[in-house]
């Protein structure tokens, strides 16, 4: 990208990650009203960590390009790209720190000699990081614009095969890999500021896709799909340590939010994912777990008066939003694509007027109308009570953590359903019809059939998650449930979370989910652009990953050219073959 000698470039980019580092040391600001108190010398905070763990790593990253021993497993895959990802990550951080310092304090005047030293060093870097030579050659016949040269500098040749490792090695690899994950997402959900929030997206983001093109996220991938019960318990083990890492009981609450609606869109990947059903009003069977757990769940506002322990009432929001799903899917899965998706959007909205009407004036008195269902008591399983806060190894677990458990287990369910069902003569049945029902049905599939119990499986899920919603949020009320508004679970959300994190795959609808709730709960000052800005992320995310954040090799083949013919080329058979005979010859 910018003209430079190999060496010097390089040389460059270390030097300006060491400079941006150096100035993390320095005060950024002179008055603490900024949030994070970037006054302090000698002990960065805030936005300064941010930085001054980028920059570490792309000096890292940089020398591991010299060829030093001990660093050339950063780069199994990408050299430069890396390089050239983390020092932009590390001068969008150190430049977003700036622009909302001056803003806030009003001008560049409230700056220390810190900050100008870290936003010259991440300049430094960043020009030293674009003046490395790309990791691939260009083609002999291809002459690409300016964006076609940016696109390619950020690319990666695919990692090669890693050598074999005692399995002990490969299980610590497996284990130090969640830890990492742990730590990062543990560290998003405590930002206690927006500014910190939106920082810490920026070096995640071109942080993440740098250890993608590095190649370490393939090898990852490896190792887990060689262990996979191994990786399971440890992706297991590391969600259950996450309540034990915050002090604040509201982060622990937007963790059991998140896995509330993680699990809902885990089962709309069953009726979208594998079976390719549009399903617009599926949040209505969440409000239908939740309404039926909230009525026997002995509320005072419950109209029918009666308290079920915690294994009927989830036996009864499930089997409620299972009964709703044949019941709405069996006059309307005849129905294909756009027709279907009108259809379902439709009951959606019936779900939640009726809801409002069954308030003793426009309809029988059951859900209290636009009031809902309101103190819902906390759940008690076996004599623990979830609503108090308990002592577990000498760390106090608050309710917000409770639920956090109760629902991680839930999910877990939902994990082990989806898995088995997908890998099932069942779930591939699912997938051929996704890909072309008419096919699928002259093949022998009875097409109604499956796509009915996609239906029911996939709206009995949401019920289990709709259960234990109930008693996080305390109340229920028609409102909760809409195709579309500012707060998730909403149909357009769950919808998006699928797609967002990959139709079919089972870490997909978690990551999205993960990123479609924590995001709006962060940044609250953008709630009223809140759609516009989903609306903008959702056309990007078509335009240059279609296939999802987590894809699988089926769709990676779908949107991707692989330079395979579909069909091979007529090529004549080499002098002295012998060819295939006809019958009877």
């Amino acid at each position: 990208m910018i003209p430079l000698p190999p060496a010097a470039a390089r040389a460059t980019a270390v030097a300006g990650s060491a400079i941006a580092l150096a100035g993390t040391f320095l005060a950024w600001t002179w008055t603490d009203e900024f949030p994070g108190n970037l006054t302090v010398t000698g002990y960065p905070g805030g936005l300064q960590v941010l930085t001054l763990i980028g920059a570490a790593l792309t000096a890292l990253f940089a020398l591991a390009g010299y060829g030093i021993r001990g660093l050339g497993w950063l780069t199994p895959g990408g050299t430069n790209s890396p390089v050239r990802l983390l020092a932009l990550g590390v001068l969008g951080t150190t430049g977003y720190a700036i622009g909302a310092i001056s803003y806030e304090l009003g001008g560049l005047v409230n700056l220390e000699p810190g900050a100008w030293i870290s936003g010259l060093g991440a300049l430094i870097a960043t020009i030293g990081a674009l003046g490395l030579p790309a990791d691939q050659g260009y083609d002999h016949d291809e002459n690409p614009n300016l964006w076609g040269r940016i696109r390619h500098s950020l690319s990666a040749p695919e990692p090669g095969r890693a050598g074999e490792l005692p399995s002990w090695a490969e299980i610590l690899i497996i284990a130090a890999g969640f830890g990492t994950g742990l730590y990062v997402f543990a560290y998003g959900i405590s930002t206690e500021y927006s500014e910190l929030f939106i920082g810490f997206l920026i070096i995640a983001a071109f942080g993440f896709t740098a250890v993608t093109r590095a190649g370490l996220l393939k090898r990852l991938s490896a190792l887990t799909a060689k262990h996979r019960n191994v990786t399971l318990a440890a992706a297991f083990a590391a969600a259950i340590c996450f309540p034990f890492t915050q002090t604040n009981d509201q982060f622990a609450l937007i963790g059991a939010n998140i896995l509330i609606f993680a699990t809902v869109a885990l089962g709309l990947n069953v009726v979208v994912g594998l079976a390719g059903l549009l399903d617009l009003g599926y949040v209505a069977f969440l409000g239908v777990g939740a309404y039926a757990a909230a009525l026997v769940s002995g509320s005072p506002q419950s109209t029918i008066g009666v308290h079920f322990p915690f294994w009927a009432a989830v036996l009864t929001g499930a089997l409620a939003s299972l009964i709703f799903g044949v019941v709405i899917g069996a006059p309307t899965l005849r129905l294909r694509g756009d027709y279907l998706a009108i259809v379902t959007l439709g009951f959606g909205e019936i779900f939640r007027i009726t809801m409002n009407n069954l308030n003793g004036n426009s309809g029988p008195d059951v859900t209290n109308g636009s009031n809902g269902i309101p103190n819902i008591p906390d759940l008690e399983i076996l004599g623990f009570n979830l609503g108090v806060p308990h002592d577990v190894l000498g760390h106090e677990l608050t309710r917000s953590g409770n639920y956090y458990l109760l629902m991680l287990l839930c999910t877990v369910v939902v994990v082990m359903v989806f898995r088995r069902s997908a890998e099932s003569r069942i779930g591939r049945a699912w997938v051929a019809i996704r890909e072309d029902e008419t096919a699928a049905t002259a093949m022998g599939i009875n097409g109604f059939r499956l796509k009915l119990l996609a239906f029911a499986l996939g709206a009995s899920l949401a019920g289990l998650a709709g259960t234990v919603q109930a008693h996080v949020s305390y109340s229920v009320t028609p409102e909760q449930y809409q195709f579309a508004g500012s707060v998730p679970p909403n149909s357009a959300f769950l919808l998006a979370a699928v797609i967002l994190g990959g139709m079919g795959t089972i870490s997909g609808p978690l990551i999205g989910a993960a990123l479609l709730y924590l995001i709006p709960a962060k940044l609250q000052f953008m709630a009223e652009y809140q759609l516009l800005l989903f609306g903008i992320a959702l056309m990007l995310l078509m335009r240059f990953r279609p296939e999802g954040l987590v894809a699988d090799r089926r769709k990676q083949l779908e949107f991707h050219e692989t330079g395979q013919l579909d069909v091979p080329e007529d090529k004549p058979l080499p002098e002295g073959a012998t060819g295939v005979a006809k019958a009877g010859a």
